[in-house]
């Protein structure tokens, strides 16, 4: 049943795991090649993205009339998948609430042909597909900030074994590291 396709969580969080409300920790950086280079990567071996509702109804007010490139074109012309109980308010191309169960969808969509499949920002959905063991990648952008206060990326999770697959500080001071998540089956 292994297709290739993986399910990779990409999230911006603060040096203690803070990934709530985190991108005024990320305001003064500047752009330049390794940072660019990380975010084009995760997105382009992407087809599909799976969003919370929360994340939903933040990004729908800002990225379809965006100009920064290359994820405007990316997100905007992605299908999106929304874990949320009630119809989508806004309209935006491409998006559909999630009919049935979470793990569920995002299991079948993982078995089905194509490219990975994306988590952005979304921390209740990143942390309920981690805890089900359907996540084969953690892409983090790390600030080089403590926040102190706001939601924790991995708080109320089981362990769950990582492989790391790539470390780097970028010119601008972030830590950009990828890991394979080691699933309950034991596979990496």
């Amino acid at each position: 049943m292994a297709s290739g396709r993986k399910v990779v969580v990409y999230e911006f969080l603060t040096l203690d795991g803070v990934a709530e409300n985190v991108a005024g920790f990320f305001t003064e950086v500047e752009d330049n090649e390794v940072d660019d280079a990380a975010a084009a990567a995760v997105i382009a071996s992407q087809d599909a993205v799976i969003f919370g509702r929360r994340t939903y109804d933040e990004w729908v007010g800002f990225w379809p009339g965006s100009q920064i490139e290359p994820f405007a074109t990316f997100i905007n012309s992605v299908p999106k998948y929304v874990a949320t109980s009630s119809p989508l308010a806004a309209e935006w191309a491409h998006a559909r609430a999630i009919d049935g169960g979470l793990v569920e969808f995002v299991a079948d969509l993982k078995s089905r042909p194509g490219g990975d499949v994306g988590v952005h920002g979304s921390i209740s959905v990143a942390q309920t597909l981690l805890a089900a063991g359907v996540v084969d990648e953690l892409r983090l952008v790390v600030a080089q900030t403590i926040a102190g206060v706001g939601r924790r990326l991995f708080d109320g999770l089981p362990p769950i074994p990582l492989v790391p697959i790539r470390s780097v500080v970028s010119p601008s001071g972030l830590l950009i590291l990828d890991y394979e998540v080691v699933n309950a089956q034991g596979r990496a």
